[in-house]
């Protein structure tokens, strides 16, 4: 079955100071790779479409999104931490990241496709119910796992999350919900400097000493993460694919290659079609070294799609 690429333009329209390593080149250094290696007149393209209010509600508190809105510029930046800059068109293209992967899971639950890839900025996975920080706004994965199990469709989902860094927003917004596995691989001690313990049958963080290459990687994810997996049977598995592990990303320091990532989405295939029927959404987090981003992001998709 296809696998679905979602995309809009308003991506790009997220601005950022010069410098600031969470840039529209992100998007087009991935679907450019796609082109060159013909893979992406195989994919379903969707157009995204914004998230409602009410969507973004069960995950986020309402005085935080009424925040948002009221600091948004009408020019220039806003800061809401030292990393964390709002723009003209930042909530608008945080609305549409977090309906991708919204819409993404309407369409493996449809089984019109069987995995998605959002290819989305800015990222979600520091957002927490009532934060924003680490480039985040909107936790784009919480909003479409929230969806799923709203819908009735699903009654158990997990959420794998190999960004370098703590998916701190999802643990935070799905603490408390134990229909929700969470799995969660990140270099520690590093940025932001969380990580519950886990938890059998919740929680599976593995943290990562700076230095750690993908045979040590791999290791790790097969004893702590797969067999959590196994047990927890989720119906729908979501992905927060983030692609800065790669030993050539310049904000981390652990030395991940193209080939970790494939296996790494390999091995979730395997999950999926033995409890999920197949039904992954994957969603894009960091991955700041355009040459690696792509090439890793392009290898990712091109194992969801079975190419």
């Amino acid at each position: 079955m296809t696998t679905a690429l979602l995309y809009h333009p308003i991506f790009d329209r997220h601005e950022v100071a010069d410098g600031h390593p969470e840039c529209p080149q992100r998007l087009s250094s991935i679907t450019d790779a796609l082109h060159t290696q013909d893979l992406y007149d195989h994919l379903l393209h969707v157009e995204a479409r914004a998230a409602t209010q009410d969507e973004l509600k069960r995950v986020h508190a309402a005085w935080y999104l009424e925040m948002l809105e009221d600091r948004s510029p009408s020019e220039g930046f806003e800061h809401l931490d030292p990393d964390t800059w709002l723009s003209p068109n930042t909530l608008p293209a945080a609305r549409h990241a977090a309906g991708a992967a919204v819409l993404a899971t309407e369409l493996v639950l449809e089984a019109r496709v069987s995995t998605a890839f959002c290819c989305v900025r800015p990222p979600g996975h520091h957002a927490g119910q009532a934060s924003a920080m680490g480039f985040c706004y909107y936790n784009n994965v919480a909003v479409a796992a929230a969806h799923a199990l709203a819908s009735g469709a699903v009654e158990r989902v997990a959420i794998l999350d190999f960004d370098v860094h703590h998916g701190n927003g999802t643990e935070e917004i799905f603490l408390s919900d134990d229909r929700v596995l969470l799995c969660s691989s990140y270099q520690h001690p590093f940025y932001p400097y969380t990580g519950a313990p886990s938890q059998p049958g919740h929680i599976a963080n593995v943290p990562l000493p700076a230095g750690t290459n993908g045979p040590d990687f791999r290791a790790a994810i097969e004893a702590q993460w797969l067999p959590e997996i196994d047990r927890f049977a989720p119906q729908l598995i979501f992905i927060s694919a983030g692609f800065d592990a790669h030993a050539g990303d310049p904000l981390a320091q652990l030395l991940l290659t193209v080939d970790d990532y494939t296996w790494i989405t390999e091995r979730i295939l395997e999950l999926a079609g033995k409890h999920a029927q197949g039904r992954i959404v994957s969603s894009l987090e960091g991955g700041y070294a355009l040459d690696a981003l792509a090439a890793s992001a392009c290898a990712h998709v091109q194992t969801l799609a079975r190419l």
